[in-house]
């Protein structure tokens, strides 16, 4: 049987990324960030797109140099189509389209949140069909049912912010440098529960985190009315009790969605699946209601490479290609 060699592209925010992917392993996945962000306290799209820009043939050479894998050795150039940034995913996309173009080998179109929840089968143990997986990053909250690699359901979404968002929003509100998950990740170990935040009643399995920001946002300006140093003095408990508050609606909501369904093979996606919070008491969860519970390695957990290699792969077997007059897109379900 021929080989399989696939590169694979990401460059659907401010990371861009190449990996390798060659008859079951990810060979090299190269990631290139931009620290310039944290000047603004967020992704500015057109800087991210220029920076895209010039680390794109960089990184993609140093991913073909560390795999050991020639241009000529490819069978198919993989990439993020959506959801994403429309600049930052059309460098991707641009540059994809060149290369197969002048390598002849066919393109394949890959969704960014699917992306995610594959980046599960990279390495061992990997989850058994049907599993849930709870997708959860700065831009996306969803509960999916993944009955096959290519087959998956959304049975529940943020009907307004994602999880990720409320955790950059209170960083922003406490004076955190930006991206502020990891620093309240950090600073909560440090900390106690003691703060109440609300908990949005919202039906089915979807979430909203609107007021949760706004009950946060409250809540500091009243206590900073009566004690200007209530942030500085209060920081390790606040960032505990906003990020308990943050994983008890994600977790409730999982319980409900397992209950439903009778799957107990449960499996946690996206940026937020690296806070060490939601990893914990997911396990903790998961011995409680004796889940079969999978969490990536934090490589694979923000955006990369090599999940976009993993999906394009299940892909290539069924010979799911595109025409080099895709385009990319901004909102992109599966």
């Amino acid at each position: 049987m021929k080989s399989i060699c696939i590169l694979a592209i990401e460059s659907s925010c401010d990371d861009t990324s190449a990996a390798v992917y060659k008859d079951g392993k990810i060979l090299s996945n190269c990631i290139a960030s931009q620290v310039i962000h944290k000047e603004y306290g967020g992704v500015v799209p057109e800087v991210a797109s220029r920076a895209h820009q010039a680390n794109i043939v960089p990184v993609v050479s140093r991913a073909l140099e560390r795999a050991g894998v020639a241009k000529s050795d490819l069978s198919a150039i993989a990439f993020t189509r959506g959801p994403g940034l429309m600049g930052s995913l059309l460098v991707g996309v641009s540059f994809a389209k060149a290369m197969a173009l002048s390598l002849d080998i066919p393109m394949i179109e890959v969704n960014h949140i699917q992306a995610h929840i594959l980046a599960h089968f990279i390495d061992e143990p990997k989850p058994s069909f049907p599993f849930l997986c709870l997708t959860v990053s700065g831009g996306h909250t969803q509960i999916v049912r993944v009955n096959s690699p290519l087959e998956m359901e959304i049975m529940g979404t943020t009907i307004d912010d994602a999880a990720g968002e409320a955790f950059d929003k209170t960083g922003k509100l406490l004076g955190l440098d930006y991206p502020a998950g990891p620093i309240i990740d950090k600073l909560a170990k440090e900390g106690q529960v003691v703060f109440k935040f609300t908990e949005p009643n919202v039906p089915d399995l979807d979430f909203s985190f609107s007021g949760l920001k706004t009950n946060i946002l409250q809540f500091l300006q009243k206590r900073v009315r009566k004690n200007p140093d209530f942030i500085q003095e209060n920081l390790a408990d606040i960032c505990a009790s906003v990020q308990a508050r943050i994983v008890s609606i994600l977790l409730k909501k999982l319980v409900q969605a397992s209950e439903q369904t009778g799957i107990k093979e449960i499996a946690i996606a996206g940026g937020v699946s690296a806070n060490s919070g939601l990893r914990a008491a997911l396990a903790a969860t998961g011995t409680k209601k004796s889940w079969q519970v999978f969490i990536p390695k934090f490589e694979y957990c923000t955006d990369n490479a090599a999940m976009i290699a993993m999906t394009a792969y299940y892909k290539y077997l069924e010979q799911d290609f595109v025409g080099h007059d895709i385009t990319p897109l901004a909102r992109y379900e599966f």
